[in-house]
């Protein structure tokens, strides 16, 4: 490829100019973007910049990759970056990746710029191309998803965290072949980004929610619920939290706040684990509070969750499992019209090595509710 000017209809992508210089600064050193991309020099200065323009643009290029600036059309100031790295001729493979200046965001940019470099790398002859993503970064997921990206799957320890460490990317890969996007989702948004009947509300896990997760799933009742009977530790709830966003758009979990509607309070959590998309089906799980416990408030929350997943996302059956000795979780099922299908013995890893049973309940997309 060769660092020419590429006109598509929201962006311009063209060689980085000194004139360039403090609008890249000021973006790279925005927190946001040094937070996911962490091969950034720290501090980003205006020196960084021009060695950027200068030095690091024009070795992209010699090296079989491309480092285009992404610019508005109209005035052609610097909206952001974007290009291709760790070419690899031999497979027609080459890696995308962008940023986005914290004044051209929330404006479909980065999806521009990356379908249009995407179509020109595949017309130029490259056969696949992978983005990577932080776990965390859900916005760059829905870039990807909005460019005809697929996920494939975890690069474990895969890059250097700021500071030290390292970290997960994920991966997601177009083919030359492939629809220039959306790709379809297998979980979409809620509504409005919520469902509610009025005196519930459910709404996607955020960071936010992480002490009161803790809270709820560190109770020895909820405990003796989980699929292994031991506490989580408050990292691992808070990154559950974090990742909730990005496993709802890979299409493996729908993890929701389940919130009182009149005051906004999280009142417990629910979840519905996509555990056999090829079969249509799912797995529900949901837990409460104390104090908010004897209101009817889970039943609510099942009775939405499985409209939602047999109208808008389309599955086939939900399923769930209950300790014997759950009385109280078993109405919940039955008032939500699940039926009880049977008991599974030694389903999971008890106490003292023990295996545990659990009373299976599921619901169809037909049965009566």
């Amino acid at each position: 490829m060769t660092p020419e000017t590429i006109e598509a209809d929201e962006v311009r992508l063209r060689p980085f100019r000194l004139d360039d210089v403090v609008d890249t600064a000021t973006a790279c050193a925005d927190p946001l973007t040094r937070r996911f991309i962490s091969g950034m020099p720290d501090p980003y200065t205006e020196q960084s910049a021009r060695w950027w323009i200068t030095e690091g643009a024009p070795a992209a290029w010699a090296t079989g990759g491309a480092a285009y600036a992404i610019a508005d059309p109209a005035s052609d100031r610097l909206l952001g970056g974007i290009g291709l790295s760790q070419p690899v001729p031999a497979r027609g493979q080459a890696e995308i990746g962008y940023w986005v200046a914290p004044w051209a965001r929330g404006r479909g940019v980065a999806t521009a710029a990356t379908r249009a470099l995407a179509g020109h790398a595949f017309a130029a002859g490259t056969a696949r191309l992978e983005l990577l993503t932080h776990e965390e970064n859900a916005a760059s997921m829905r870039v990807a998803l909005a460019a005809g990206f697929r996920y494939e799957g975890v690069r474990r320890a895969a890059n250097p965290t700021r500071g030290g460490g390292r970290h997960d990317l994920w991966a997601w890969v177009r083919l030359a072949d492939a629809p220039a996007g959306p790709t379809p989702r297998a979980l979409p948004d809620l509504p409005d980004g919520r469902l509610t009947d009025g005196v519930v509300t459910l709404r996607r896990l955020t960071p936010a929610d992480t002490d009161a997760l803790y809270r709820l799933h560190t109770l020895p009742e909820v405990v003796a619920s989980r699929v292994r009977q031991v506490p989580p530790t408050r990292a691992a709830i808070a990154r559950r939290c974090a990742v909730a966003e990005s496993e709802w758009l890979v299409g493996s979990a729908a993890d929701v706040a389940l919130c009182d509607a009149r005051t906004g309070e999280l009142a417990g959590g629910c979840a519905m684990i996509h555990d056999e998309p090829a079969t249509g089906q799912a797995m529900l799980g949901y837990s409460l509070l104390p104090e908010a416990r004897g209101r009817g408030l889970a039943t609510r929350a099942v009775r939405l969750l499985t409209d939602w997943a047999f109208g808008p996302v389309g599955l086939a059956r939900l399923w769930a499992g209950t300790a014997p000795e759950n009385v109280g979780s078993q109405r919940v099922l039955e008032r939500a019209g699940f039926r009880r299908e049977g008991l599974m013995r030694g389903r999971l890893p008890g106490r003292d090595g023990l295996r545990a049973d659990a009373v299976l309940y599921a619901l169809l997309a037909d049965d009566p509710r």
